[in-house]
């Protein structure tokens, strides 16, 4: 298994694939830039190349994470130009590096449209930015936490975003386990029936990484508080098993975003590995 977690890159992008190669991690993730700020950053592309080749080398995959500001349903045209630009950015950071492609929260009701315009904006957001876009790296969705029914929560709605937009080739999945949980969507009972309707829309054929992450609330209470995948998370190691054991998840990296002062990410790792590394 891939298992890894979210990494700094304080000291650079070949910094932070170093540092998951010494924490003996197959996967990593990063924020690209500034992740409080959807202003354009000129990197280094020396750095991101350096970081492909160690990578390629040390088979290690890596996804990259959008800035906390950027939404894909913005409350104003000047907002928008800012997240296209921004995702634009992400991505040719994303592809420079060698990864796999950037993570994007699903986009949120916005207060001053009717549910069907949020969708609507959503995907011309995406085929606008999309539209400027010629490389491998994709835009990964991410499914969002929230009470049942919060957009961007079903499997039906990202495989249908996906479906609607002009590049669907450039779109994939991140699938985030404590959202899931947080929703109701895998209750910790239902993983067989999540599997089942995930195959039957295609979306499994799309899902690029998962985010493995417990939660500290119990399912379909809306709250996103993630916890250690060991430990006095609501989530059993019965119930991870179910999930991890799962064919179609066997070659995808799986990432930490658990609090690291509860447990150190390098001996989460460790645990994981023991428990079903291979």
């Amino acid at each position: 298994m891939k298992f890894g977690c979210h990494l700094s890159i304080r000291d650079g992008y070949l910094g932070a694939a170093k540092k998951a190669y010494a924490m003996n991690a197959g996967s990593f993730q990063y924020f690209p830039k500034n992740p409080r700020s959807l202003s354009v950053k000129d990197y280094s592309e020396e750095d991101a190349a350096l970081c492909r080749v160690f990578c390629k080398e040390k088979g290690i995959l890596s996804v990259s994470h959008s800035p906390y500001p950027t939404s894909l349903t913005p409350h104003s045209d000047e907002k928008k130009i800012q997240v296209i630009d921004s995702l634009l950015n992400d991505l040719e950071i994303t592809e420079a590096c060698g990864s796999i492609g950037v993570v994007v929260h699903f986009g949120k009701h916005a207060s001053h449209l009717t549910l069907l315009e949020s969708y609507q904006l959503m995907i011309e957001l995406l085929d606008e930015t999309l539209s400027e876009w010629e490389g491998d790296a994709k835009i990964l969705l991410e499914n969002s936490a929230g009470i049942p029914g919060t957009m961007g929560t079903t499997l039906e709605e990202l495989v249908q975003i996906r479906r609607l937009c002009e590049f669907p080739e450039k779109i994939g999945f991140c699938l985030d386990t404590c959202h899931a949980f947080s929703c109701g969507l895998w209750n910790g009972s239902n993983w067989n029936d999540v599997l089942e309707k995930g195959v039957a829309l295609g979306y499994f054929d799309q899902l690029e990484v998962i985010h493995f992450n417990n939660s500290k609330y119990p399912t379909g209470q809306g709250k996103d508080r993630h916890a250690p995948i060991f430990g006095k998370g609501c989530i059993t190691e019965d119930q991870f098993d179910q999930l991890v054991q799962t064919p179609e998840l066997a070659k995808l990296p799986f990432i930490l975003e658990t609090p690291k002062e509860e447990i150190p990410h390098e001996k989460e790792i460790q645990m994981l590995q023991e428990k079903w590394g291979i």
